[in-house]
């Protein structure tokens, strides 16, 4: 799966929650994740450069774009971790692990794991259509 058809496949099944994802889909998503608000970032730079709504201290920031862009893209994220999971036989709420601190480097670990092959009770195998 390559970058373009990842991050289309992703927001296509925008809040889907069901199925299976393979690994290159939630990687390339997960670069996508990074890119775009980082390229919104620098827009609201360009854009809204001299001025500020939030200050603290002496940190100033307006960031609409940025934060439209994370906001955004919040749900998609837990929907293809939810699939990953799957991918690998296990339910997505094991991404709550995630806000416990040392179970991000677990679920993290877990993410690099190849999916179950053939099907499961998730699904067909997601490489099996590609």
């Amino acid at each position: 799966m390559t970058f373009f058809q990842a991050v289309s496949s992703v927001l296509g099944k925008y809040a889907t929650f069901h199925g299976r994802a393979p690994r290159s889909e939630l990687w390339w998503f997960t670069l996508f994740g990074v890119l775009a608000p980082w390229i919104a970032g620098l827009l609201d730079l360009v854009l809204f450069h001299g001025v500020y709504f939030v200050q603290h201290g002496e940190t100033q920031a307006l960031s609409p774009l940025y934060s439209l862009a994370q906001l955004a893209l919040l749900i998609p994220s837990f929907a293809v971790g939810a699939r990953r999971f799957h991918d690998m036989n296990r339910t997505g709420w094991w991404q709550l692990l995630i806000f416990t601190g040392i179970g991000a480097f677990v679920v993290l670990v877990w993410f690099m794991f190849k999916g179950t092959e053939g099907p499961n009770r998730f699904g067909p195998d997601p490489l099996g259509q590609f």
